[in-house]
């Protein structure tokens, strides 16, 4: 990777909009910045995995600041947060776009919200440029309280787990943190790779999102109410 394309994956666009004021502030109240790249990276990792809690946006293609402003999100508005944060902080990132079976978010999503979602629904993770190599970033999707969450409600399952929003080899001990390594929690479900692009903006520019027409509507308005009602309900809250 040479310096100028890795000049450009620290640039903002429309949705890692990370001049936006909210953002500014809390990169000078954290004063994340003094930190050394690894922590920086760290820093930003976790408060996006679990201090934005999961649940799930109006639409997929929001900008950081609205991801922010909202509290919570999934892979794809959580991510695009995590990059706005990163590129602030002058750590290169990218977006690398899949799709997941959606028995994935099975029980996470129940009922009609179920049958609405897509068989395969777009994911993604974050790509970090770290000390001279691109790590994967996915582990940040689910908040530390949810997991447990989890965790404690599937306290007897041994091997694979699939469900809930999770699709990981072990439940009990997955690789969620930060230690210069890949992150992952939802890697298991992925069932296409739709490539890396330099931002969420050329991804779905190119791709779309998940719903359009009526679907998008029912969404946006009344089922994903329902569904952040039943992560709720799991989480304990």
């Amino acid at each position: 990777m040479d310096t100028v394309s890795l000049a450009d994956l620290i640039k903002p666009t429309p949705l890692l909009d990370f001049g936006h004021e909210a953002i500014q502030s809390l990169l000078a109240r954290r004063a994340w910045r003094e930190l050394e790249t690894k922590d920086r990276i760290g820093a930003a990792y976790n408060f996006v995995k679990d201090e934005i809690a999961f649940g799930y946006n109006e639409s997929d293609d929001l900008p950081a600041s609205r991801v922010l402003s909202d509290g919570m999100g999934q892979c794809n508005t959580k991510g695009t947060l995590l990059m706005a944060l990163l590129r602030a902080l002058d750590i290169p990132c990218r977006f690398h776009g899949f799709t997941i079976h959606k028995a994935l978010q099975k029980g996470a999503i129940t009922g009609i919200a179920y049958s609405l979602a897509p068989k395969s629904i777009i994911h993604s993770w974050v790509e970090v440029w770290f000390e001279g190599r691109w790590v994967n970033l996915e582990g940040f999707i689910l908040d530390r309280t949810y997991l447990c969450a989890l965790q404690v409600r599937f306290a007897d399952h041994r091997g694979a787990f699939c469900g809930y929003g999770a699709a990981t080899p072990d439940l009990q001990s997955p690789r969620i943190e930060w230690q210069g390594e890949d992150t992952y929690i939802q890697k298991d479900g992925i069932n296409a790779d739709l490539g890396i692009y330099d931002s969420p903006d050329a991804f779905y520019a190119e791709r779309g999102t998940n719903l359009s027409g009526l679907k998008q509507w029912l969404y946006k308005h009344v089922v994903r109410h329902w569904m952040n009602s039943n992560v709720a309900n799991i989480r304990g809250k």
